[in-house]
């Protein structure tokens, strides 16, 4: 499910749509329910918001001051598939090892790390860090990340 914004003239209107497959195996989108004006201040839309806010445990707006913020979105797709090809080949045993060769360092996940990066977005090793910040890499500790990649750089 998700919403929908459909517009009639000046007003726009919120809608829960649901996508589904007919009897055909077609896709085809339906909508569940109107939400109400997304334009008016206090209408139906901002009494749904409140309501789920509060049972999110979440502070509610006071005077319809709500204010939704968007952020950037990490990049996922390329280096999702990826991870799962590096797994399908083995190479996350690699991890073992580094470790019977007693690394301290996540080996493993830096070589990951560059791989991808080349296969991606071709960077130099500082540029990889550059990229880091712009993807979303499964199994791959955030924090230790970027200083094991400084220290290789170097």
């Amino acid at each position: 499910m998700y919403i929908k914004l459909t517009r009639s003239g000046e007003r726009t209107y919120a809608q829960l749509v649901e996508s589904f497959r007919d009897e055909h195996g077609k896709p085809r989108q339906r909508t569940v329910a109107t939400l109400g004006r997304i334009d008016e201040r206090g209408g139906q839309v901002d009494s749904l918001l409140d309501g789920l806010l509060r049972a999110k445990g979440r502070p509610v707006a006071v005077g319809g001051d709500l204010q939704v913020r968007f952020e950037s979105a990490l990049c996922l797709g390329d280096v999702w598939a990826l991870d799962a090809l590096w797994h399908e080949l083995g190479f996350n045993g690699l991890g073992a090892v580094f470790r019977r060769a007693r690394f301290t360092t996540a080996v493993e996940q830096a070589i990951r790390v560059m791989v991808f990066n080349r296969r991606c977005d071709p960077e130099s090793k500082l540029g990889v860090l550059r990229w880091l910040q712009t993807v979303s890499m499964p199994r791959v500790d955030v924090d230790t990340r970027v200083r094991h990649l400084r220290h290789a750089s170097h």
